[in-house]
């Protein structure tokens, strides 16, 4: 063989070599679904709805491994959580995973992961499908009118991930419109079940005017829902102001009535005079 030949087979060799991959964490054991055939595990179920399968620690080593087995990313509960597997041995294990109950039709990723004494470890992909018909609800609640604007919870009572819209108006006395605002995307995302706290804001809201409000929120598949409040909006320190006058009044008019009776009990009358006690004019 020439020298050239010579340096290309040694270059193949060493390029081999380098693509060849690397002996994995758990070298002499490994983790596999059982049967063969299948690189990860597959379910499928309604929400709620336990499923079987069977997970294999293969030891090819000459020496006794244990390895302890847990669930990642969903509920997985196996017959055994710590296994003792002979040299050359294969021990099948049994495991249920269930499906979240109120789950939304979709998919769950998960792994079954398996820990020698030393702490090597193998892993196995486990996908979940939760199955179901497709809702889309969505309801709008609590809706009040504060200092900060206009609150309100948004829930999702569907089966599917929403991205709810948001409408305003609000009517004030003799129908004169207030407050409109179209529809626009609200930056919140809601899973099934979710509910979420929101404020709308509202600074130039009417002085004095008697306010009802109204929101509209709309969701993808048909999903829409209405409430609204109603308000007194009233400039309250200026109202404030006109009822200490009137307190300050009623005052005043309290203590000139106990003098009048002091002065009929003996003591020498003041001259006589007229009082308005409305006004507080004195003639």
């Amino acid at each position: 063989m020439s020298s050239a030949a010579l340096r290309v087979l040694i270059l193949a060799a060493l390029i081999l070599s380098g693509a060849a991959p690397a002996a994995s964490a758990a070298d002499g054991w490994s983790l596999a679904p059982s049967g063969g055939g299948r690189p990860s595990f597959y379910a499928e179920g309604g929400p709620g709805t336990v499923l079987q399968d069977t997970v294999s620690v293969i030891n090819r080593s000459g020496e006794p491994v244990t390895v302890r087995l847990r669930g990642t990313g969903v509920a997985v509960a196996f017959a055994d959580g710590s296994v003792r597997v002979p040299a050359r041995t294969r021990a099948d294990v049994p495991f249920t995973v269930s499906v979240p109950a109120g789950a939304a039709p979709g998919d769950l990723a998960g792994e079954i992961v398996a820990r020698d004494g030393d702490g090597r470890s193998g892993t196995v992909a486990l996908r979940l499908r939760a199955v179901g018909p497709t809702l889309s609800a969505l309801t709008v609640e609590h809706v009040a009118v504060g200092a900060a604007g206009i609150s309100y919870e948004l829930v999702n009572r569907g089966t599917t991930v929403l991205a709810p819209t948001l409408a305003v108006r609000a009517d004030g006395a003799f129908g004169r419109r207030v407050l409109d605002r179209a529809p626009r995307t609200l930056p919140v995302e809601l899973a099934p079940g979710r509910r979420v706290k929101l404020t709308e804001p509202w600074a130039d809201r009417p002085a004095l005017d008697s306010v009802d409000v109204r929101l509209t929120v709309t969701a993808a598949g048909g999903a829409r829902d209405e409430a609204g409040a109603s308000v007194w909006c009233v400039p309250w320190g200026a109202a404030a102001g006109g009822l200490g006058a009137v307190a300050a009044g009623a005052a005043l008019a309290v203590v000139r009535r106990r003098r009048r009776r002091t002065a009929g009990a003996g003591e020498v009358p003041e001259s006589p005079r007229t009082e308005v006690e409305l006004t507080g004019a004195v003639t």
